[in-house]
């Protein structure tokens, strides 16, 4: 992507045949968002066309936007990989979803989804049904932070019930909702999180909630099997300490957190990092459970498409609490 692209402004274009994104002028900060009109987008075959209602906004969209994601990305770039919508047209050969259904999803990732615009065109098994009663903004904040705490738990630490678990930043958009898959896995959970955040996290079913501000982790939590870290950097480290043998170590933070892996495999530990992917199965888990009411997304903003930026820059300022959520 060249830096200082011209976009189109809104207003213009052929009506039906266009659409308004908020695309990526250059990677930088959050002033590089700009609400624009791009091209809309056709399914191919075993793809679906979906209108957007909402988008849920993640770190890795801020990442993405300062960096250039993993080169990945398409022209123009549009952010966003949670997507919730309704299926105005399919493709051929698909017969999972018909338009008019509702749907949700966390498709192409780490490839470009584009969910930050009206329509979004995408692989009709990236999307599932959307649970009966979750409306458009909550539903948008569950794909991405959702299929991460259940591939994390699931998949790789392979958690049994009963089974012990640590989950940091456990009021934040991973967090709040792995403390309640856990739960709903029927495992223990202690929690890390702010003071103020206690009620919160309690509230979402933590057994044991601890104030990493005013109190060392490694000294009040016993032996557990498993730790979730979407903290990196020191919080790994030192999470290897209180991991009984066989435990593992699944960090959501950073590729450079696979340097732990030989000093865990040393002490009969697993750690490295993980990746969410696209996986219409667990997805198909996890919305289940939000259908049951065992899974409640936690949305702490609501902003319009074209506040992108705003909500970007209140992602990036910190603590924050569940997830930021645009509609469009």
């Amino acid at each position: 992507m060249q830096r200082g692209r011209p976009t189109r402004a809104v207003g213009g274009g052929d009506v039906g045949r266009t659409m308004r994104a908020v695309v990526v002028r250059a990677w930088g900060g959050p002033e590089q968002l700009q609400l624009a009109e791009v091209p809309r987008p056709d399914p191919a075959p075993t793809e679906v066309l979906v209108r957007v209602h909402a988008a849920g906004v993640n770190p890795a969209d801020w990442k993405s936007r300062a960096t250039g994601g993993h080169g990945l990305w398409g022209d123009p770039p549009v952010l966003g990989y949670d997507v919730a919508g309704v299926v105005e047209a399919v493709g051929l050969g698909v017969t999972v979803h018909r338009p008019g259904d509702v749907v949700l999803g966390m498709p192409h990732f780490p490839r470009q989804a584009g969910g930050y615009a009206e329509y979004v065109v995408a692989p009709a098994r990236q999307f599932v049904a959307a649970p009966p009663g979750l409306d458009h903004v909550p539903a948008a904040a569950l794909p991405l932070a959702g299929l991460t705490a259940w591939q994390a738990l699931v998949d790789t630490a392979r958690m049994r019930p009963g089974q012990r678990v640590l989950v940091h930043a456990a009021a934040g958009g991973v967090g709040h909702l792995a403390v309640q898959i856990a739960k709903a896995l029927e495992l223990e959970v202690v929690a890390t999180a702010s003071a103020g955040k206690h009620e919160f996290v309690r509230g979402l079913g933590a057994d044991e909630v601890i104030d990493y501000r005013k109190v060392d982790f490694v000294r009040a939590v016993g032996p557990v099997d498993a730790v979730l870290d979407p903290v990196g950097g020191a919080y790994g480290e030192r999470s290897l300490d209180v991991l009984r043998r066989g435990g593992v170590l699944v960090s959501l933070a950073s590729p450079t957190e696979h340097r732990w892996a030989p000093v865990a495999a040393a002490r009969g530990l697993r750690a490295g990092f993980m990746l969410v992917e696209p996986d219409r199965a667990a997805l198909a888990s996890v919305t289940a459970l939000a259908a049951e009411g065992r899974v409640r997304p936690h949305v702490a903003h609501v902003l319009p498409l074209e506040q992108a930026a705003k909500a970007h820059e209140l992602g990036e300022g910190g603590g924050l609490t569940g997830k930021i959520v645009l509609t469009v």
